[in-house]
């Protein structure tokens, strides 16, 4: 991973425009290409970003770009999109790169692994015709939770959470997109699984056509005679 605070201003074209102007901002430069753009605040979000597959490219500033106070240009570019993440930087604070290593990847805790693990034996709660593929079905990115198919003998992603928010949504996202780049596997939808949703990770998911599902632990142990809710 590679961190460099600079002072830049950033501008995003493609399917959206976006203009950052200049300011003091994090860069990170992460070993699967993607960038992110960082400020003080906002906690965890990015202020932009662009996800693999993309290429960057360290271009030289031209006569007027020099003149502006521009040391040094990234062009980020999505390979399937062609979306452009351009950051214009005009002083670098700080770079450096580090070596993270392999990433074990999230351990769920004891209740998204039981859910897990009692959904793949109530698959039928995701609907009629339901046949569950694998648990934990591995991508280049990290484990599906569940693969499954459905009455059509599509297949589905299903990402399982205690309480269901945008990072789960963009969590499942990620898979998606990567998923249907599969021929084996395309078309493949997505569920959205969790003993709680978040109003606005459900308004996130709807739009991007990922279903939710709002699970009732108890009722899939046995403790009562509640149902799975769908919305």
């Amino acid at each position: 991973m590679r961190l460099v605070i600079a002072r830049c201003s950033v501008d995003y074209a493609g399917r959206l425009s976006a203009h950052l102007p200049l300011a003091t901002r994090l860069l990170m430069v992460k070993g699967d290409g993607s960038l992110l753009v960082h400020s003080d605040g906002g906690s965890y979000k990015p202020l932009n970003w662009m996800s693999p597959p993309c290429t960057l490219q360290s271009l030289e500033p031209d006569d007027d770009q020099r003149e502006a106070g521009i040391v040094e240009l990234w062009q980020v570019t999505h390979t399937k999109t062609a979306d452009r993440l351009i950051v214009s930087i005009h002083e670098v604070l700080h770079d450096s790169a580090h070596d993270l290593g392999a990433d074990p990847g999230l351990v769920k805790d004891g209740v998204e692994s039981h859910l897990q693990k009692l959904l793949a034996e109530q698959i039928e709660l995701l609907g009629d015709g339901y046949r569950l593929v694998r648990r934990e079905y591995m991508t280049a990115i990290g484990p599906v939770d569940i693969l499954a198919t459905d009455a059509t003998g599509r297949s589905v992603a299903v990402e399982l959470k205690r309480r269901g928010d945008i990072d789960g949504v963009e969590q499942l996202t990620r898979y998606l997109e990567l998923m249907n780049r599969d021929p084996l596997l395309a078309p493949v939808t997505g569920v959205f699984a969790a003993q709680e949703i978040k109003p606005q990770a459900r308004t996130l998911a709807e739009d991007r056509g990922i279903r939710c599902v709002v699970l009732d632990y108890d009722a899939m142990r046995g403790v009562d005679g509640g149902h799975a809710r769908l919305f």
